[in-house]
């Protein structure tokens, strides 16, 4: 299990670290590039290993919880509906890590200053969520339930986070 989360992550790390490696930009008025087929294929991959860590995480959260039959049946109908809006929030990271490697050689103040004002965003949209979550779940499941759900997603949350960041070059002056 551990194993396929493990591989499954570094995957997508390979995949998000291609993204916001620092691409040669042209001068001019030229038409924005179609996108190559390249790029075409890596968001294909980004988008099939979302899939298989969406998976790979439910498994995870399945082994840790623990759950019986009844708890199961509240359990995951909830826990889909958290996995939905974090994707919503996983777009949004993505979306920084391209903006990012768009911008990386020609790194101003300005872009820099919003794209650490996203990343914060992001930061506190995913608090929320997990609170929000962790409400529903207390409710239909009690605290200890509740409160391992949120421990397995902080612990799985950290290692992808700090996995993707370490394939990231560090902001440095143009």
């Amino acid at each position: 299990m551990k194993r396929i989360l493990a591989i499954t992550i570094c995957a997508l790390l390979a995949a998000v670290a291609s993204l916001a490696q620092p691409q040669a930009k042209s001068a001019g008025l030229a038409k924005p590039k179609a996108p190559s087929n390249e790029e075409m294929n890596i968001r294909a991959y980004i988008e099939l290993l979302r899939t298989d860590l969406k998976n790979g995480r439910s498994q995870v959260m399945a082994e840790v919880m623990q759950l019986d039959s009844d708890q199961a049946t509240k359990f995951w109908p909830i826990y889909k509906d958290f996995e939905t809006e974090y994707t919503a929030l996983g777009n949004q990271v993505v979306g920084v890590i391209k903006k990012y490697s768009e911008t990386y050689d020609q790194m101003t103040d300005a872009v820099a200053d919003e794209l650490a004002n996203q990343v914060l965003s992001i930061e506190q949209q995913r608090n929320a969520l997990k609170k929000k979550y962790y409400d529903r779940m207390k409710s239909g499941l009690g605290a200890i339930t509740a409160a391992r759900f949120l421990q397995v997603e902080n612990q799985l949350e950290r290692l992808i986070d700090m996995q993707v960041s370490a394939q990231l070059p560090v902001v440095s002056q143009p």
